[in-house]
C-alpha cells in the first residue's frame, strides 16, 4: 500500500505522529448534514451527509490516513458510516459498526430547530434534558464504555479512528478522562468532520492531546449544549 500521507493535498498539514508504543483514539465527528445547516436537533434520526459533508469527509480522510490507523469503527447512523467509509476507501480497513456509538437520543426534540426547542421546552432547554430522550450521564456512560471496549482491543501501537457524533463524542471524552459532571460543559464541542485525539498514559488513563482539530475555528453546529455559542 502506498504511503497514505501522500494523499494529502498541498497546503494540508498531516496529523502529527504520536509516541510509539502508545495507543491512540481519534474521535471523528461526521460531516455536515442539511439539519446541521438548519440547526435542527438530529439525535438518532438517520439524516445523511449533504454534498458539503461528503467533501468534508473526503478531505479529513486524506489527513487522518497519514496517522496509519489500524482500525476504524463507526456509529450505525448513515452520516457517521459514510464519513468512516471515506477513510476506509483510502486505507483498505473495514469499518466496524457499533450501535453504542450513535448520537444522543433527543426524544421530542428531534427534528426541531433551536428556536422551536426554546419556545416549546424552555425549562428543559435550560437543563439540556430532551423529554423522552437521554440524559448527559446516560450518553457519557454508553459511549465511554464503548470507547473503552474498543480501546482494549487495540495493540500497543494501535490507532483507532471512531466516526461518531458531536454530543456522543464530547460526553464520551468526558467519561474517558474521568471528568466530574459539573465541568463537562467546559469541554467544547466538535465542528463537522473535526476530531479529537486521546493518547494512552503510562498509568492506563487517557490524555486529551488534540481537540476539535482539522479546520480553522468556526461555529460548532451540534446537538449538544456545549456547541451552542449562545448557551
Amino acid at each position: 500500500m502506498s504511503d497514505p500521507s501522500a494523499t494529502a493535498n498541498a497546503g494540508e498539514t498531516p496529523v502529527a505522529r504520536g509516541e510509539p508504543g502508545r495507543r491512540r483514539l481519534v474521535l471523528w465527528r461526521h460531516g455536515q448534514t442539511s439539519w446541521n445547516v438548519e440547526r435542527r436537533f438530529q439525535g438518532k434520526t438517520d439524516v445523511p451527509l449533504d454534498e458539503t459533508g461528503l467533501e468534508q469527509a473526503r478531505r479529513a480522510a486524506r489527513l487522518l490516513a497519514a496517522l496509519q490507523p489500524t482500525a476504524i469503527v463507526s456509529s450505525t447512523l448513515v452520516r457517521a458510516r459514510d464519513t468512516a467509509q471515506s477513510l476506509a476507501d483510502l486505507t483498505g480497513l473495514p469499518v466496524g459498526p457499533d450501535q453504542e456509538l450513535i448520537e444522543r437520543d433527543g426524544g421530542e426534540w428531534e427534528g426541531l430547530s433551536d428556536r422551536e426547542i426554546a419556545e416549546r421546552y424552555p425549562e428543559q432547554r435550560v437543563r439540556w434534558e430532551p423529554p423522552g430522550g437521554e440524559t448527559s450521564p446516560q450518553v457519557a456512560k454508553r459511549v465511554g464504555t464503548a470507547l473503552e471496549r474498543h480501546a482494549a482491543a487495540l495493540g500497543p501501537d494501535g490507532v483507532l479512528v471512531v466516526a461518531s457524533h458531536g454530543a456522543a463524542l464530547r460526553l464520551g471524552i468526558a467519561h474517558m478522562l474521568g471528568l466530574p459532571e459539573e465541568v463537562w460543559n467546559r469541554l467544547g464541542g466538535l465542528s463537522n468532520c473535526c476530531w479529537s485525539v486521546l493518547t494512552e498514559m503510562r498509568d492506563g488513563g487517557w490524555r486529551l492531546a488534540e481537540h476539535n482539530a482539522g479546520t480553522l475555528p468556526e461555529p460548532v453546529m451540534s446537538d449538544d449544549r456545549a456547541g451552542d455559542d449562545r448557551a
